[in-house]
């Protein structure tokens, strides 16, 4: 066998990998880890040894719970046990008494003195009883041992006794052992004296049958008192329930108003051998305290709460102090990398002007190293020669405190001798203790920035010159304040240096904000991005400004000034001379109209003569049939009245013709007015019709019923339909077309489209040859004509009066397959119509030959 030592030593050599392997896994951890470790270990043995604790409490608690259960069962079965025994026994002696009494071995004086020997033994009897089968008393003893006239009477106030038609316990049992044949025990009842009790009868079983029973009634609390041992109920206290739980005898008394404590422990088993629904209970108490009671339970709870709780707090300290030093570090090292990533070199000095620390930024501005700077005192390496007293002049003022607070511009010579630009700001260093002691310099190198600024001015001042030189006012409003930011020479010409000339030319919109704004103290743009304004384009307007008496075709755009606030530029060019140019030609085109109508006038000279030679013929047919005839006096005053009515209307005709022709040419300012389409189609088919006879070319009209009234002027909308008709009868004259193709249509009707909204269209469609291509595409060019004495404005002026009422006019050619079989001229005047209903609209037809 191995000694002691020897599996010592075994045993260390077998722990020795496993040591190993956990040593060099404690070395891979990282330092916050290995703390982590070590606090987590006394945490963890703290909860073991409470959780050890309480399940140590738990257990015992456990324990004595079933110890104690096993006694109250065990004393419980201990006075069933009794109980049982001794029931059976008086079972037993009731069956022989009544075995006698069948075999008649005894008469009722010798039972009476059995049953008095009987009951005095039993003290749980309260009486025995012999009935016959009729339920006639025979003998009754006492437990006292003598016989009684008052026991078990029949006259049905004694609940002892069984009385017939009624279901009480005594005669339930009488009839049980009549019918079963054997001894029965009845259910609990209170007797006579108000005692619980309950019977066991025996039945009397003679040659001839049933010859009656023979009752012993026990006292349920006598025989709880007398038979359950006292050893039992010094240790437990032993109870007898009913069926319904309630408690009928105890070997427990509770004091008087005390309310009794229910029982921990409970072990219930039926009264045997009755098995009449009485249960004998055994109740426990338990006498340790519970865990929730236990005094020393939870002083360790506390402890254990307690040592947990300053273990973490010890491990939240250490881990915020971890956490602080991780951040130390990680701050050390950002501001490490951010000084030698910067190019701004820093530098700092002691209280006695000695470098102590500059960055790489300020080695390489300089081209001197850490080693050659550190430690050196005024002067410095890098100062200039010929500028030492001036830079000793700013390191006093660095000492005593009094650098500029923007900076101060200084000269730096690198190692190589070449000077650059530099601006230097001074603070003052403070250490931890709120004292001062040193300070910190910081240098940038503005050079190329000095040298990007002089550029930045002089495009400054080119752009200014360019600016002030241009002929347009060029202006800029800030939106919130109003404050005019900028205006060149032009603004301030027409202007000056007031912001509501700004306003005029924005047309007055930017001003009510302002003053919108000066009101309510609000900022109506506040919840607009200013970079969503700065993208809009520029609107163009025309504005006339009244006290300079000029037109300016004006531009508008949001941007952002250069202190980030929302500004409107406004760029204003002088439009007098052009607007003037425009009411010239607007004039020159009202004449161009007028001497329009004239030509056509002129073209139809001779059909308006023909036109009026018949009614001026028949007037002069008329005066000389009637001169005659009043010479040779052969007419009637009829037949002179009817002439001269005659007379008069050719007269009227010819008057008419002249009116509507002088109307049709007289130059007058064009006056839109409510008209009705249906006026202007026939004024302008009778103009025509001077021209389609002619020309013998027929027209049909087709004006719609209930159109609305067109806001137009009259005038200008005949001669739009006189021209576009007079054209299509020269375009059937000059194809020499049969008589076939020889007429016009006019269509008037009511129109809905999605482009165009309610409008009316009136066009003018012929049989004629059509037009070409590229005569539809230049047909309303100026002075383009395609007839050969033709000056080329007259659709161009239909095209200008339809557009100024806010129309369109269209052509295009009328196919049958591949051929041209016609033209349609169309134009339309918007009005305000409902859409068109399912239902035709009916149509109002007139023809002139």
């Amino acid at each position: 066998m191995l000694s002691r030592f020897e599996f010592k030593n075994l045993s260390r050599r077998a722990m020795l990998p496993v040591q190993r392997l956990l040593a060099a896994w404690w070395r891979r951890q990282s330092p916050a880890r290995q703390d982590r470790f070590a606090t987590l270990g006394p945490l963890i043995s703290v909860l073991l040894f409470l959780a050890a604790i309480i399940l140590a409490f738990w257990y015992l608690r456990n324990e004595e719970i079933e110890r104690e259960t096993e006694a109250v069962k065990r004393d419980t079965e201990i006075a069933q046990q009794q109980i049982r025994l001794r029931l059976i026994e008086n079972q037993e002696q009731l069956v022989r008494i009544a075995r006698e009494i069948v075999t008649r071995q005894i008469d009722a004086h010798e039972f009476s003195a059995q049953a008095s020997t009987f009951a005095r033994e039993r003290p749980e009897i309260t009486h025995v009883t012999w009935l016959s089968a009729r339920r006639e008393r025979r003998a009754s003893v006492s437990a006292a041992g003598f016989q009684s006239e008052t026991l078990m009477s029949g006259d049905g106030r004694d609940p002892s006794m069984p009385v017939a038609d009624q279901s009480n316990a005594a005669e339930l049992a009488f009839q049980a052992a009549r019918e079963r044949r054997q001894p029965v025990y009845s259910t609990p009842f209170s007797d006579y004296n108000n005692l619980t009790v309950f019977q066991v009868q025996v039945p009397l079983l003679d040659r001839t049958g049933f010859g009656g029973v023979l009752i012993a009634e026990y006292s349920v609390e006598a025989l709880l008192r007398y038979w359950v041992p006292t050893e039992v109920a010094s240790r437990h206290p032993v109870s007898v329930l009913d069926s319904r739980e309630h408690t009928v005898a105890s070997t427990v008394t509770p004091m008087p108003g005390q309310r009794v404590q229910r029982a921990s422990i409970l072990h219930d088993v039926p009264l045997t051998p009755a098995l009449n629904g009485l249960i004998l209970r055994g109740q426990g108490y338990r006498v340790s305290i519970g865990l929730i009671s236990n005094t020393l339970f939870w002083m360790v709870v506390a402890l254990s709460v307690l040592t947990v709780w300053m273990l973490l707090g010890t491990w939240k300290h250490m881990r915020r102090r971890l956490q602080v030093q991780n951040a130390l570090a990680s701050e050390t090292n950002f501001r490490r990398a951010m000084e030698n990533s910067m190019l701004t070199g820093m530098r700092a000095m002691d209280m006695e002007s000695r470098i102590s620390y500059v960055n790489p930024a300020f080695c390489a501005m300089t081209g001197f190293s850490e080693a050659e700077l550190i430690g050196r005192k005024p002067p410095f390496p890098y100062w200039p020669p010929d500028r030492y007293e001036e830079n000793l002049r700013l390191q006093q003022q660095e000492v005593q405190g009094r650098s500029p607070a923007g900076g101060a511009e200084v000269r730096v010579m690198r190692k190589d001798g070449t000077i650059f630009d530099a601006r230097m700001y001074v603070s003052p260093l403070i250490d931890h203790k709120g004292k001062q002691n040193g300070w910190m310099a910081s240098m940038t190198n503005i050079t190329e920035a000095k040298r990007v600024r002089d550029q930045l001015s002089a495009s400054h001042e080119r752009f200014t010159t360019v600016l002030e030189g241009l002929d347009a006012a060029v202006s800029v409003l800030s939106v919130q304040q109003g404050e005019l930011l900028f205006a060149n020479r032009s603004y301030r010409l027409w202007f000056g240096a007031d912001p509501k000339g700004h306003a005029l030319l924005a047309g007055n919109q930017l001003a009510s904000e302002a003053g919108s704004e000066a009101e309510e103290d609000t900022d109506d743009y506040a919840g607009l991005a200013s970079q969503q304004l700065t993208e809009v384009g520029s609107d163009p307007r025309e504005v006339y400004i009244e006290t300079l008496e000029m037109w300016f075709d004006v531009r508008a755009r949001y941007l952002q000034w250069t202190d980030g606030r929302l500004a409107q530029m406004l760029i204003a060019t002088d439009i007098t001379a052009r607007r003037h140019a425009e009411m010239v030609a607007a004039q020159q085109a009202e004449k161009a109209q007028v001497t329009s109508r004239l030509m056509t006038m002129g073209e139809m000279a001779s059909s308006v003569a023909h036109e009026l030679n018949q009614p001026l013929t028949a007037i002069s047919n008329y005066c000389n049939g009637m001169v005659s005839r009043v010479r040779d006096d052969n007419i009637r005053k009829e037949d002179l009245l009817a002439a001269l009515e005659k007379t008069a209307k050719q007269a009227q005709r010819a008057g008419q013709i002249i009116h509507r022709i002088r109307n049709f040419v007289k130059r007058s300012e064009p006056q839109r007015q409510p008209s009705s389409a249906h006026s202007i189609v026939e004024d302008a088919v009778e103009l025509a019709g001077i021209e389609l006879r002619r020309r013998h070319v027929a027209i049909h009209s087709y004006v719609a019923q209930r159109l609305p009234q067109l806001m137009v002027d009259p005038i200008l909308i005949e001669q739009v339909l006189l021209n576009l008709l007079k054209n299509a009868a020269e375009a059937i004259d000059n194809a020499n077309l049969p008589a076939s193709r020889r007429h016009i249509e006019l269509r008037v009707i009511p129109k809905h489209t999605p482009e165009l909204g309610g409008h009316i269209e009136f066009s003018v469609t012929d049989m004629g040859p059509g037009l070409p291509e590229e005569v539809i595409s230049r047909m309303y060019e100026a002075f383009f004509s395609t007839k050969a004495d033709g000056l080329g404005i007259g659709l161009g002026l239909c095209r200008s009066i339809v557009e100024s009422h806010q129309g369109r006019i269209r052509a295009e050619n009328l196919y049958n397959g591949s051929s041209i079989v016609g033209c349609r001229f169309a134009f339309t005047i918007p009005v305000d119509i409902p859409r068109p209903e399912a239902s035709g609209t009916a149509m109002n037809t007139a023809a002139t030959p």
